[in-house]
């Protein structure tokens, strides 16, 4: 009779366990590790260059938008509002159209509701394309001094925890 040797009982679901948590830990480390925000030149509705080196050291909104878009509308007041209420703070922002707005539309919008930050052109979709090909809007990236990404919201954000994150991040 031959006598078989077998592991205990135990070492499957403990080599699993390990296997599972290496898996999570590699996950999360790769999620958590935030991706520097593009090296992006916008051009201003007013011809101004706004360059990466401007931005530097400051908590900067970038809102990819259009005025077809009925969210990007609706939430363009909240956007001035928390605009308004960080600038002093060292808040930039940087209204980007996207490329199939018309021009004469956005210096319309920007002009007649009197948009206080930077508003640019996307005019070859150059922008959009390096900040992860943007299609949707409203897309609105929020960058930390270091200049890497803190969140990217699709759709409106949550003003509130925006807010918060804002706060953390110019006083951090």
């Amino acid at each position: 009779m031959q006598e078989t040797k077998s592991s205990p009982g135990w070492v499957k679901p403990v080599v699993a366990a390990v296997l599972i948590g290496a898996i999570g830990l590699g996950a999360y480390l790769t999620l958590n590790q935030r991706q520097s925000a593009p090296d992006v030149t916008f051009v201003s509705i007013k011809g101004e260059k706004i360059s990466p080196a401007s931005l530097r050291g400051k908590v900067v909104m970038v809102n990819f938008w259009a005025t077809s878009c009925t969210t990007c509308v609706a939430e363009m007041p909240k956007m001035v509002d928390t605009y308004n209420k960080f600038k002093g703070q060292g808040l930039e922002f940087v209204a980007v159209a996207m490329n199939y707005d018309p021009p004469n539309y956005v210096l319309n919008y920007a002009e007649t509701r009197q948009l206080p930050f930077k508003v640019a052109l996307d005019a070859d979709g150059s922008a959009a394309k390096a900040y992860g090909n943007v299609a949707m809007t409203p897309t609105t990236f929020v960058i930390g001094k270091d200049g890497k990404i803190l969140k990217r919201y699709l759709g409106e954000p949550d003003f509130a925890a925006l807010h918060q994150l804002l706060e953390a991040s110019l006083h951090g």
